[in-house]
């Protein structure tokens, strides 16, 4: 068997309703119960939904959250997280507010948003969060990350934009099919790095490690793994970055993914 399954969320372990098909539950809970450790390794923060996953997955263990840029441990609530320099969320801020754009703003466990379209009480639902805008710098935490929420015809437009010091993740959910997340950390902080950091707290080689995802944002675990799996459902990005391929999430491909991880 492998060491560690790295599982993301929307469109690998979440699809279309947002749910979980329970033979996915039943596939992840085998892995665990024969010694797989089962790391989240998710866009989404450690609140609502994702944290009630990260603690069904693995109730003991380490999960990544937000891109790489949280790291938490779920049963004791510590916390290997990296900072997003104050200096360039002021100046993230400031972008937002000039351009009318959908900006979040994230520590390891609370985000603030000042937008109240629909597209922000949906994101909010999404989460499995209550929808309560507040200004953008009044969280009292270290703040981790923030992200873009834009409509997929700007990507372009944005991605060319300068982030100076600064990494973007895009990623979509099939939840919410008409908007593009994209994630901002610190330069260097990403999913790969994450799965790195997790794998050397258990003291697991890479090697032995599998991730599963379907985006561009998981492009960078998927590449510093020794088994990188993409759904059915994934992107050109994820699928080059991928030696395996399963089915569709809709389907249950991470069942597939799981049965490889215990069988090598």
């Amino acid at each position: 068997m492998l060491s560690m399954i790295c599982v993301d969320v929307d469109g690998t372990l979440v699809g279309t309703g947002n749910v979980v098909l329970p033979e996915v539950w039943e596939a992840l809970a085998q892995a665990r119960t024969a010694g797989i450790r089962i790391v989240l390794c998710s866009g989404r923060p450690a609140v609502g939904r994702a944290l009630d996953y990260a603690r069904r997955l693995d109730p003991d263990g380490w999960h990544i959250f937000q891109n790489g840029a949280s790291i938490v441990k779920v049963d004791t609530g510590e916390s290997r997280s990296e900072e997003l320099p104050h200096d360039l969320l002021t100046g993230l801020i400031e972008k937002a507010r000039a351009s009318n754009r959908i900006l979040e703003v994230y520590t390891d466990r609370e985000y603030a948003v000042e937008d109240t379209s629909r597209v922000s009480v949906a994101h909010a639902d999404l989460l499995g969060v209550p929808f309560k805008p507040r200004d953008l710098l009044s969280l009292g935490g270290t703040v981790v990350r923030a992200q873009w929420l834009i409509p997929h015809a700007e990507k372009e437009a944005l991605l060319a934009e300068a982030h100076t010091g600064l990494q973007l993740h895009p990623a979509s959910s099939p939840v919410m099919p008409d908007t593009l997340f994209v994630s901002v950390t610190r330069d260097g902080v990403n999913k790969g790095s994450a799965v790195t950091r997790v794998a050397g707290f258990y003291g697991f080689e890479l090697n032995r490690v599998m991730m599963v995802g379907d985006g561009h944002n998981d492009v960078t675990a998927l590449q510093v793994v020794g088994y990188p799996v993409s759904m059915g459902n994934a992107d050109k990005e994820a699928r080059a970055a991928s030696k395996y391929h399963v089915g569709d999430v809709d389907a249950g491909g991470l069942v597939e993914a799981v049965a490889l991880a215990m069988r090598e």
